[in-house]
């Protein structure tokens, strides 16, 4: 009796068991099905090429689009920075602290405006940017090029970090390349290979159109980079890029401090006007040192925060210290 009753009971239980197993088999066997066609229906998210503008042009001078390969050139460019989708949104909110320093100049220099955009990929708008070559700044000089054009670069003062200096240095560079090529592209692509690198290979190809030269990587994608940031800036919304207005870096306010002799500790002078020494250096990123000597009493500005002016406004005890100036 024993026997019978366990084997029934047995017999049941596993009866249940594999009802069970099988309705959750139904079960589950649909629900991947139902998941699949809701997130279908949900998602949004879609990656697609990009349309080509009918004309773009570089200082008003038109890049013939209409050809395959400039057209495919600058469509791989729009498409790179497009969707390399952080470091355009850094563009965007950079832009705008630094375009109004440096629109100014290039207007006042007679160069034309979308120079700055040849700024923003040179350096990607970061004051302190060093290529591994040794070129720095905004403008990415080299030593040699920004004492040429009349920066002064030393261990303790380089103006290729001077954001105003250095703007016009590259300008006193784009006229002496404009005057040489007559063209502003030919201008954007010497300074990127240098005046013998782009002669050089206008002499062996018989040309004189940027557009005509075979070049090397950097060079052959340099001026389309330019005219795909210069594109995408100017129509942001139209790429999928919304910045709200709060979001952009703002122009830092400031205000000038002019000096003709040294210091002995920028810490001591930066707490003596109100500030850090680190806010004293992220606004004049080309003095390089926590001293300055200036044996020669060269007269330099110093942009200190406009929270400082009234300590600026009562120089006297300040200017008396001691631990300041040499």
């Amino acid at each position: 009796m024993k026997t019978n009753f366990y084997t029934k009971l047995l017999s049941v239980s596993a009866a249940i068991i594999a009802l069970i197993l099988i309705s959750q088999l139904f079960i589950h066997s649909s629900e991947p099905t139902v998941q699949a066609e809701e997130l279908s229906n949900e998602s949004s998210y879609a990656i697609s090429s990009l349309d080509i503008p009918q004309s773009i042009n570089f200082a008003g001078e038109n890049a013939p689009i209409d050809r395959y390969d400039v057209k495919e050139s600058f469509d791989r460019e729009l498409l790179v920075n497009t969707y390399w989708q952080s470091q355009t949104i850094l563009f965007i909110k950079r832009a705008n602290r630094y375009f109004p320093t440096i629109e100014p100049i290039l207007k006042e220099q007679g160069i034309p405006d979308d120079f700055k955009y040849l700024s923003l990929i040179e350096s990607s708008f970061m004051p302190r940017a060093k290529s591994p070559a040794g070129a720095v700044g905004l403008w990415q000089f080299m030593r040699a090029t920004g004492k040429e054009y009349g920066l002064e670069v030393t261990p303790e003062v380089d103006e290729r970090y001077h954001i105003e200096k250095a703007t016009v240095a590259a300008c006193k560079y784009f006229k002496k390349m404009y005057d040489h090529y007559g063209s502003w592209t030919l201008t954007a692509a010497a300074y990127n290979a240098g005046r013998s690198g782009v002669n050089r290979q206008l002499d062996r190809q018989k040309t004189d159109n940027y557009y005509d030269l075979l070049l090397g990587e950097e060079t052959g994608r340099y001026v389309y980079r330019i005219l795909a940031i210069k594109e995408i800036l100017q129509n942001a919304e139209h790429y999928g890029f919304y910045v709200k207005k709060e979001d952009l870096y703002p122009v830092i306010k400031t205000t000038d401090l002019t000096i003709n002799t040294g210091v002995k500790n920028f810490a001591t002078f930066a707490q003596k006007y109100g500030t850090t020494y680190k806010e004293l250096k992220n606004l004049n990123p080309w003095l390089r040192e926590a001293y300055l000597t200036n044996s020669r009493k060269k007269e330099y500005s110093i942009k200190l925060p406009s929270s400082s002016q009234k300590f600026i406004d009562q120089p006297i005890a300040t200017q008396k210290d001691s631990s300041l100036v040499k």
